[in-house]
């Protein structure tokens, strides 16, 4: 009998680096690492960057986040790493910027190849350089890193005399003394220096002085008082490699960077628009103001599923993310899946609805060519032709409160319809204290308003935005409604479409950007105009 050979079993650990903030920073083998872990230990401040490609609900890995209170420190992060991989798990140490240019990261590194633990790297774009490119400031080839707060004298004296550009990480409080010890070491007073705090976030804020007069420029634009307490800072020293300071800025010159802006939608429905409106620079916070409930009554749905299956219609028409929702579930109730669709033609009034089709399983035949709406749908829908449709009929699932432009427009060019009850939609639940007073403070910079019962449910669930804020409304008829309620509309969208609204509200930041250089104020956003908002402000 041969002896058994015990092989201890261990896990596996990825060093992952998380970069400097930006989430679209996020390598491709970043994101399929987190999609794989079992264990996620982050930094403080890029658990929120990684988290969102962690597992979904189902696999659920567990998040560990460095917290103060215990210390955050490597000894504490290795155990937690080493104990979940000893027992056979993944696990992503997701870390600010690089891992490869982190002494602590890199002895927890060394402690898992002692423990025999086997380990990779997947780079991250380095602090040092992702900042500097967010802030316009190319640090070219001829560039030395000072990390501040471990540089001896002999590190500052042999950058006080190099001709080199400088990137030096810091804090913030600490970038008037770390110029101070550049000038003492020979540079000439007059160097240009840009220091930026958040960056490559839509928090990220720049000040460009010299080295003399960074003081007094943080002095005057009141930066350190709105500060956090020890906040990490990334300061370029020298001549700019190509033109002169901030004019190559392309992320704080966004037209509506570091918005608030409210979008009273679900987050399932507010996708792509929140996507639109973060490539602007803003900060999209969803609140949804309908919620969805299932019909009083639900055997019209019945029977036309089952009117579906047997070839009782020639079309079904989806107006909404919701409306296929509905379908789905009683699919689902029934043991159907999307092969039940096969023989019928597929409507779907936009790329938000038709999305959620093909994630069904099904690809539909009709989305408007123009307009995403229902007079979008009819103007492309063929008329019934008894010759080449054998049957007559369309079902339309829908909201209990559609409007009846579809349903006229169809039987208009001769089609019958199962006009159906699929959902209720009912009046949300209000948001959080905090989003609430944030609404009625002046928090939010603007909201966008996509239909008139948008406007009386938020203000229903949530109060009357404050004056301050930019009111942006998708047509005429919800403009009106805003108006009845005693808000100033800014923004009209010059067609009925979400993401031209979007744009209506991009084009008006840019306006109002353009007029505050032109005047030569400082740039702001209308959540500053409030009282007491500079204190409060986080950039």
């Amino acid at each position: 009998m041969s002896p058994t050979t015990y092989r201890p079993v261990h896990g596996h650990v990825t060093f992952l680096g998380a970069g400097p903030g930006d989430p679209g920073l996020l390598t491709l083998r970043a994101v399929a690492a987190l999609a794989e872990a079992d264990v996620l230990v982050a930094d403080p401040t890029v658990l929120d960057v990684v988290r969102g490609h962690a597992r979904s609900a189902v696999e659920t890995p567990e998040l560990v986040s460095l917290d103060g209170a215990l210390g955050g420190t490597t000894g504490y992060a290795s155990k937690l790493v080493m104990a979940s991989a000893g027992t056979g798990k993944r696990v992503v140490r997701a870390v600010t910027g690089d891992p490869g240019l982190d002494g602590d990261t890199a002895e927890e590194m060394l402690a898992c190849a002692q423990a025999g633990i086997p380990f990779e790297v997947v780079p991250g774009v380095a602090s040092a350089v992702g900042v500097p490119a967010y802030a316009g400031v190319p640090i070219g080839r001829h560039v030395r890193f000072v990390d501040a707060p471990t540089a001896s004298a002999r590190c500052w004296a042999e950058a006080g005399t190099s001709d080199a550009m400088l990137v030096v990480s810091t804090t913030l409080e600490a970038v008037a003394a770390a110029a101070a010890e550049l000038v003492a070491a020979g540079r000439k007073p007059d160097t240009p220096l840009t220091v930026t705090v958040a960056g490559t976030t839509t928090r990220q804020r720049s000040w460009t002085a010299t080295l003399a007069g960074i003081a007094a420029e943080l002095k005057a634009t009141k930066a350190l008082p709105s500060a956090e307490p020890g906040q990490a800072a990334i300061a370029v020293v020298g001549e700019p490699v190509t033109g002169a300071p901030g004019q190559l800025s392309w992320f704080e010159t966004k037209p509506l960077f570091g918005w608030r802006v409210l979008v009273p939608r679900t987050k399932e429905q507010a996708e792509s628009l929140s996507e639109q409106l973060r490539s602007y620079g803003a900060v999209p916070h969803e609140v949804p103001t309908i919620a969805v409930e299932p019909p009083r009554t639900p055997q019209q749905m019945e029977r036309a599923v089952k009117g579906l299956v047997t070839g009782r219609y020639e079309w079904i028409a989806f107006t909404s993310v919701n409306a296929v929702r509905a379908v789905r579930e009683k699919f689902e109730e029934y043991g159907l899946d999307a092969r039940a669709f096969a023989g019928i033609k597929v409507a779907a009034v936009g790329e938000q609805t038709a999305k959620s089709l093909v994630e069904f399983g099904v690809k539909p035949d009709l989305v408007p060519s123009g307009e995403q709406s229902a007079a979008g749908l009819l103007e492309d829908w063929p008329p019934y032709d008894p010759v080449f449709d054998p049957i007559d009929r369309v079902f339309l699932p829908r909201a209990d409160i559609a409007t009846e432009t579809l349903v006229a427009g169809l039987i208009e060019l001769g089609w019958e319809v199962d006009d159906v009850t699929a959902y209720r939609t009912v009046r949300a639940s209000p948001p959080p204290a905090d989003t609430r007073e944030a609404i009625k403070g002046g928090g939010f910079d603007a909201v966008l308003f996509t239909s008139s019962s948008t406007v009386r449910n938020l203000v229903g669930i949530a109060g009357k935005p404050h004056n301050v804020t930019v009111i942006a409304c998708i047509g005429p008829a919800t403009a009106k409604t805003a108006e009845e309620h005693g808000l100033r509309v800014d923004v009209m969208a010059p067609e009925p479409s979400v993401h031209a609204l979007a744009e209506a509200l991009a084009d008006f930041g840019r306006a109002r950007r353009a007029a505050a250089l032109e005047a030569g104020d400082p740039v702001t956003r209308p959540s500053e105009r409030r009282p007491g908002s500079r204190r409060r402000a986080r950039g």
